[in-house]
């Protein structure tokens, strides 16, 4: 099992996002955007999870070169973020995000299946590989934003730039999936989808990733003007990823004892308090370091358990797929949901009034999957939903 080549992409995919999430809002405002088009911009680079995951998903299912689709996806993706350089108006950066990330977005869905199918038997050691994701993003977020204040936002794209490419080197490391070639479905795809537990996770997940809209827009520049520096606010992004890793290397031992339901129950619980801390007492630094930890719950055990459902309920032929339509339905759909309504919210009624709505929509998801959460759960392979 190719575990250094696999934690290699991992973790410059996810640096990448370390340099983008957030301080791309910072970037564009520098360019003199309003947070109305800021949060307009994000739910593009959001919105094309909704379509780009499920073609490529397609692609790779049928040609059953999951891999295959990773490089071209990387290589595409460095190609359009160049563009980027060529000009500076709102159309022009819509449309390099728009192009970017159609090809970026193709490219984790697959290699989610891709790493799985690699792992086999020991899926329990999913997390730590995804782990390596997560310490790529701490070492750019805590590293950039000295950077920036010392050398300015313009200094962002060109990171972003250097780390597509890295993302393109480590990708053809990687060998194709241990199962090679197309499978034929046992089922197909659309009787997959109408089982009930199926149709709420979904649902879950699109919720989860609306609730973050605020969080991945707005947060660096709504903590700037509480008064925090931009080295103090990479700390506090690095801090909640830094959490993340912890409960990635604990993930095995939880699974073994709680159900896989019952934990994105209590993750999106969590994650409501923790928008609730950032609307109501983003002053208090002490209450914010509190915040960050949550994102252990909020993004570390809620994404490990959804990616370990969706890989049990979409078996051998829809595994692209089954990834690519989390990706779609959660970081698409909901992250663009999230990104308008976050940046609508800031200018109609003020900052923190986004991160108040995004606690409402963590509790209707936490709501949903306990009312169809089955009255006792066993630990382990059981889904632990009712039929």
């Amino acid at each position: 099992m190719p575990y250094r080549s696999l934690s290699s992409f991992y973790f410059f995919y996810f640096a990448s996002l370390g340099a983008l999430i957030p301080y791309w809002a910072l970037y564009l405002e520098s360019l003199g955007f309003t947070p109305r088009q800021i949060g307009e911009l994000m739910a593009i680079l959001m919105a094309t999870k909704i379509i780009a995951p499920n073609i490529w998903g397609w692609i790779a299912d049928h040609t059953g070169r999951g891999m295959g689709v990773v490089r071209l996806g990387s290589l595409l993706a460095m190609l359009s973020f160049t563009i980027l350089f060529f000009g500076q108006s709102y159309l022009w950066i819509a449309m390099v995000m728009l192009l970017f990330s159609f090809f970026w977005n193709a490219v984790l869905p697959q290699f989610e299946a891709v790493t799985l199918d690699h792992l086999g038997a020991e899926q329990q050691r999913y997390s730590s590989i995804r782990l390596w994701g997560s310490v790529g993003f701490i070492v750019v977020v805590a590293g950039l934003g000295p950077a920036l204040d010392s050398y300015g936002v313009e200094l962002l794209p060109w990171v972003i730039s250097g780390l597509l490419v890295a993302i393109c080197i480590a990708a053809w490391g990687v060998p194709e999936r241990k199962a090679g070639g197309p499978q034929q479905p046992e089922h197909s795809l659309l009787k997959v989808l109408i089982r009930p537990q199926v149709l709420v996770l979904l649902i879950a997940c699109f919720l989860m990733q609306a609730s973050h809209g605020p969080y991945y827009t707005f947060y660096t520049i709504y903590m700037e003007q509480y008064g925090y520096s931009r080295s103090l606010i990479g700390q506090l992004w690095g801090l909640g990823v830094l959490a993340e890793v912890g409960i990635f290397l604990m993930m095995h031992r939880l699974v073994s004892r709680i159900s896989l339901p019952i934990l994105l129950f209590y993750s999106l619980l969590l994650a409501a308090v923790r928008w609730v801390c950032i609307a109501l007492w983003a002053e208090h630094l002490y209450v914010m370091l509190f915040a960050q930890t949550l994102h252990a719950a909020s993004f570390g055990v809620f994404h490990a358990s959804a990616i370990a459902l969706v890989h049990r309920f979409f078996i051998a032929g829809h595994q692209g797929k089954g990834q690519a339509l989390y990706s779609s339905i959660s970081f698409g759909a909901g992250g663009a949901v999230g990104s308008l309504y976050s940046g609508y919210f800031w200018e109609r009624f003020g900052p923190s009034s986004g991160f108040l709505a995004a606690a409402l929509l963590a509790l209707l998801g936490a709501m949903l999957i306990r009312l169809f959460t089955a009255p006792q759960t066993v630990p382990g392979l059981h889904n632990g939903f009712k039929s």
